[in-house]
């Protein structure tokens, strides 16, 4: 019988059980885990079981190991929990990550509601440049100039997610962002109509931005997460699918 089942219930068990511990407040947030001999013991599994769990854990940023230190707890904060997402739903196909797309499009109107409500001018500015920027690029048949317009992408709507004020739900938009990077709309024929629309859209939501609108902000950025959502279902699923959108 091969040994590989005992095994991986053993670093289960070990994963589930440190798991345990912070969850329950024996190991609190920036503390050290208990020795490994002793941690070992307390679990009952092996050295390689317990280093495994653990690698696991710093994977999913539970757990940060400090050279010469040990292994602590990490600060636990939401948003950087809500990054490690990014491990799992960047293996998500197409399908898959169209089913995100009705949470992105909840989202992302909740945050522009909140940012028009909380705008400073070095973000307004921030924005308009961003959307000049992305506008200058007429050409995206490039994979220079296609990056290139998916950063300024990302960091417009990072912007007006940070500006929202709250880092949770920043962090879980960054990594639904993320994925989509991997498919890329403009690359279809109707590539230059759907940037151009984009930018328009991109537009008028700095525009209902500015005007510290929250009603028209969201309506505007639920609008264009819409608009985004079509043309990948046209990746996703075929031409015929635009017209069912």
């Amino acid at each position: 019988m091969s040994p590989e089942p005992e095994a991986k219930t053993a670093v289960d068990r070990a994963f589930s059980g440190i798991r345990r511990m912070i969850a329950t407040g024996q190991i609190g947030p920036g503390e050290r885990l208990p020795l490994e001999g002793d941690l070992c013991e307390e679990l009952e599994v092996s050295r390689g079981s317990l280093r495994e769990a653990v690698r696991m854990l710093a994977a999913l940023r539970v757990v940060e190991a400090r050279h010469g230190s040990g292994t602590y707890v990490a600060s636990l904060r939401p948003e950087e929990i809500i990054g490690s997402l990014s491990l799992t739903v960047d293996l998500l196909p197409a399908e898959g990550l169209l089913q995100l797309y009705e949470i992105r499009r909840v989202l992302e109107s909740h945050v522009a509601s909140q940012a028009a409500a909380r705008l400073t001018r070095d973000a307004e500015r921030k924005l308009y440049s961003l959307t000049e920027e992305m506008e200058a690029i007429e050409d995206l048949t490039s994979a220079r100039s296609l990056q290139r317009h998916f950063e300024l992408d990302f960091e417009f709507h990072s912007v007006i997610a940070q500006t929202g004020g709250n880092p949770a739900l920043e962090s879980l938009l960054a990594v639904f962002r993320g994925r989509a990077r991997s498919f890329q709309v403009f690359e279809l024929p109707e590539g230059p109509e759907i940037k151009r629309r984009s930018d328009e859209e991109h537009r008028l939501i700095v525009g209902a931005l500015a005007d510290r609108d929250p009603a028209t902000a969201a309506q505007l950025a639920a609008a264009h997460v819409s608009h985004t959502e079509k043309w990948f279902r046209v990746l996703a699923e075929g031409p015929g699918s635009a017209k069912r959108g």
